[in-house]
């Protein structure tokens, strides 16, 4: 297009020059043309004047500029998206464009359902975001070109670079779609001995597993965990895609013993979990290893199998005083004594807790603190210790203070309040009971001035 051709169009055409950056994607005449320009006229004018004001460009340029082809003043008068669809077609892409037309209506009706359910929707109208419709253009004209010469690790690729660009949260379910195309094209792909299969595998799954669907999920990240085992593939971050598979089939079967526990059903969330720690141990993984021990013995306790739990919970303290891990040594320590407290051996469960909070103080885990002197609390306050009881509340209460965490704080302040309303209950019922004038001058001391009264001297171990 000459010089003079192209200041009269953004002239007579009442549009304003839109520089973008260029995009490394194939375009034809027509989409290149129509990238120099936005929507030729205002959104709010009639349809009638819209109309007239069409006709009477076609006529001006028909008359004086006859060089001027139709292409080119459709490229100006059409739509950005309608000169896609319409190149598509020409080149002969015709699945590229039944594919995306799909997409756009569904992204229309998504927009419009979003819409009503909340006024702060912002997701733009596709035909407004000229980039995203590039991209759509590039890689399905290419995934369609490769698939017709059965070039289908090339088609999914070009899927795969789509379902990547779309990975956001407002276009995840465009994501999905590619994920579920480069799905059923990686079952033809027999040159890569299964590696493009076992990753179709692993994104359905995580398509499955953030919907909720953790049984579909499972059974993905099995089919992606056996097509890996003795392979050395990697991913592009350089991860090895068997270890990727064994972390995702743990996290899966920990959420699905999670939903089994919730349902008391302890026999099948121990099973999945001891399938789990077999993962692990294949994996080579010491600290995932471990992590599945743990898993594994809060549901033993669960289900009141306390010996097995303290069994397994020793081998996750091992592995973590091997890996020299801290805070998954607190973790263990934390659980052993939950089952001895279970078991009702207070003072051994004392001793794994104080351990606990040593650990907690060193590494400044405020949270582990504030669990541990909350059960130390209680063991004291069940034993009648009130005394010992109320210091631990009170440091579980000051944690929370510095935290400022209000519903913790909250929490823990009743518990505090407690174990000082038990504790002055005792005292004084000793001093009633006692009945001597030392015991008297306390009580009526303390009337006077509700302020803390001595303690009764009580043995607390």
């Amino acid at each position: 297009m000459s010089v003079l051709k192209y200041c009269f169009c953004l002239f007579f055409l009442q549009s304003i020059m839109t520089t973008l950056p260029p995009l490394p994607l194939t375009r034809p005449k027509l989409t290149s043309l129509a990238r120099q320009k936005l929507p030729c006229t205002p959104k709010n004018l009639a349809r009638a004047q819209l109309i007239k004001e069409k006709d009477d460009i076609d006529y001006y340029l028909e008359v004086n500029f006859k060089g001027l082809s139709k292409e080119e003043v459709a490229a100006y008068r059409n739509s950005y998206k309608k000169n896609i669809c319409v190149d598509m077609l020409r080149e002969g892409y015709h699945k590229s464009f039944t594919e995306l037309f799909a997409l756009m209506e569904r992204w229309d009706v998504l927009r419009e359902a979003a819409k009503v359910r909340s006024i702060f929707w912002l997701q733009k109208p596709l035909e407004e975001q000229p980039e995203k419709l590039d991209h759509f253009y590039h890689y399905l004209t290419r995934a369609e070109n490769a698939e017709r010469k059965e070039y289908f690790e090339d088609v999914y690729n070009n899927l795969y670079a789509l379902a990547c660009y779309f990975n956001t949260p407002e276009d995840k379910w465009v994501r999905n779609h590619f994920y579920e195309r480069c799905f059923k094209i990686a079952q033809l792909i027999k040159i890569d001995g299964g590696k493009k299969e076992a990753e179709a595998h692993a994104h359905m799954g995580l398509l499955y597993e953030e919907d909720g669907q953790l049984s579909e999920a499972a059974e993905h990240y099995e089919a992606f965990h056996q097509l890996t085992q003795g392979r050395i593939w990697k991913d592009e971050t350089g991860r090895f895609l068997n270890l990727l598979a064994c972390e995702s089939l743990l996290r899966t079967y920990r959420l699905l013993s999670d939903k089994m526990l919730e349902n008391k059903e302890y026999k099948q969330a121990i099973r999945i979990l001891i399938k789990a720690s077999e993962i692990a141990k294949e994996g080579s993984d010491k600290k995932m290893e471990g992590e599945a021990s743990y898993y594994l013995g809060l549901a033993y306790l669960a289900a009141g199998e306390y010996e097995t739990a303290l069994t397994v919970l020793n081998t996750y303290g091992k592995i973590s005083t091997d890996l020299d891990d801290d805070l998954s040594l607190g973790r263990a320590y934390e659980a052993t004594a939950k089952v001895l407290q279970s078991q009702g051996e207070m003072k051994e469960a004392i001793k794994y807790l104080k351990k606990v909070l040593k650990i907690a103080r060193n590494n400044f885990q405020n949270l582990d603190i504030v669990r541990a002197s909350t059960m130390l609390g209680d063991i004291y306050n069940e034993k009648g210790y009130y005394s010992k009881a109320s210091e631990y509340f009170q440091q579980a209460f000051d944690t929370t203070r510095e935290l400022m965490n209000m519903p913790l704080m909250n929490e823990t302040k009743v518990h505090y309040g407690i174990a000082k309303a038990h504790q002055l209950m005792l005292t004084i019922n000793n001093c009633i009971e006692t009945a001597d004038i030392t015991s008297l001058d306390h009580l009526l001391s303390w009337k006077e001035s509700r302020s803390d009264i001595a303690p009764d001297l009580i043995i607390e171990n």
